[in-house]
C-alpha cells in the first residue's frame, strides 16, 4: 500500500473514531492547566493566593453560619412541637404558625448558603 494512501486511510479513520467519541477527553480527570493562563509573575502569585485565602475565608464563614443556622433551626422546631403538644384538634395557636413561618424563612435562608460557592 502507498505510504500516501496509508496516512489518508489513517487521518480518515482517526477523524472517524473522534466523530464516536474515542479520542473524546475522559471526563474523570480534569483538563491539564494551561501554562499560559497560570501567574508567572510575583504579583500575580500573591494575588491568587489571595483570592484562595479569601474564598477558604468565606466558606469557612459560611460553614459556622450553617452550623448557628441549623441548631437554631433544631432549637424552633422543639418549640414548635412544644406549642402543638399543647393544643387540641380544636385551637391553632397563632404561636405554632409563627414559629412555622419563622422556621420556614430560616430553612429557605440555610438552603441558599448551602447552594452559594
Amino acid at each position: 500500500m502507498p505510504t500516501k494512501t496509508f496516512f489518508a486511510i489513517l487521518l480518515l479513520s482517526m477523524q472517524l473514531l473522534n466523530g464516536f467519541g474515542v479520542f473524546a477527553q475522559n471526563p474523570k480527570f480534569p483538563p491539564m492547566p494551561d501554562p499560559q493562563t497560570q501567574p508567572t509573575s510575583p504579583e500575580d502569585q500573591a494575588k491568587s493566593k489571595l483570592e484562595r485565602d479569601m474564598a477558604k475565608k468565606a466558606n469557612q464563614e459560611r460553614q459556622v453560619a450553617l452550623k448557628r443556622d441549623a441548631e437554631k433551626l433544631l432549637k424552633l422546631a422543639t418549640e414548635l412541637k412544644e406549642y402543638v403538644d399543647k393544643t387540641n384538634e380544636n385551637v391553632l395557636s397563632f404561636d405554632v404558625v409563627k414559629k412555622a413561618e419563622e422556621i420556614e424563612k430560616l430553612a429557605h435562608s440555610v438552603k441558599e448558603k448551602m447552594k452559594a460557592n
